[in-house]
């Protein structure tokens, strides 16, 4: 007999239990950085996400898409102003942002789920008031920081075994639309809907300690130790203060991972091994 078939039927047997611990679990991905590079890699993480739903897990997925925007920009000729490495988001922009977010990049991933035989439906934040926003900073325009959370729409899709795609916008008050930084978005969401876990997909393997090694888990407390110390530092930083706010808010674990990977959710929640950097409460 191949080795090979084996071997997918020994794995299949070890994922029963994490199969049936995650059974009816929310589980909030932000996807971005490799995993949205090629369609290969789309089609693979599709695929994983699409398992997920069949096993009777209630995936949600958030995405970013900063480098199409980018590109829609220029191919626009809309030239961007930053202040402190952020960019200014004026009228002009956000209708670039919204029109690649929910448009371009929102239906591509759908379209890719619903490939490999689910049942997609891409939304933004601005869909049944899902996201009301405030300004995160005035001097950078509409970006917004999400204030005010209406997670049913998404249950109602959960109860008829759909898969949200959630493009990381949001209203104002007044009529804006504001563009959420797709991190923040996600927490968010996950803290809304008291996730079991919340995947932070990146283009890194983990949470690093001074020595460069990955720390496969992690506590709220040792994440503000780190930050402090300068062993988190730079672009991790958003993403670990992501991960203790959403865990402030209600979420049981956050994992920051290598979207690289193969199949790195799968990894990550049906094996005793697990990928990337886990963070707890305590």
């Amino acid at each position: 007999m191949n080795n090979d078939w084996i071997s997918t039927a020994a794995t299949l047997n070890q994922a029963l239990p994490y199969m049936q611990r995650y059974t009816g679990a929310v589980v909030v991905i932000k996807l971005g950085g490799h995993a949205m590079g090629s369609d290969e890699a789309m089609d693979s993480f599709a695929r994983d996400v699409v398992l997920m739903r069949q096993v009777g897990v209630n995936p949600v997925v958030v995405h970013g898409g900063g480098p199409m925007i980018n590109a829609m920009l220029d191919r626009l000729d809309i030239t961007s102003e930053f202040k402190n490495g952020k960019r200014v988001t004026d009228q002009a922009t956000i209708e670039v942002v919204e029109m690649v977010l929910s448009g371009v990049v929102n239906k591509r991933i759908t379209q890719a789920i619903n490939r490999q035989g689910g049942r997609a439906v891409g939304l933004s934040g601005k869909d049944a008031n899902l996201m009301m926003c405030e300004p995160a900073n005035p001097d950078l325009g509409l970006v917004g920081t999400p204030s005010q959370m209406d997670p049913r729409i998404l249950r109602t899709l959960f109860e008829n075994e759909m898969i949200p795609v959630i493009a990381p916008l949001g209203a104002g008050r007044d009529g804006e639309t504001f563009n959420i930084n797709g991190d923040t978005a996600a927490g968010a969401i996950a803290g809304a809907l008291k996730a079991d876990r919340l995947l932070l997909l990146t283009d890194v393997s983990g949470v690093k300690n001074a020595d460069g090694a990955v720390v496969t888990e992690l506590t709220a407390d040792q994440i503000r130790t780190m930050t402090n110390d300068g062993t988190i530092a730079g672009g991790m930083i958003p993403k670990t203060e992501t991960a203790l706010d959403a865990i402030a808010s209600g979420v049981r674990a956050v994992v920051i991972l290598d979207g690289r990977a193969a199949n790195a959710c799968l990894l990550e929640l049906f094996t005793e091994h697990g990928a990337g950097s886990i963070i707890r409460a305590r």
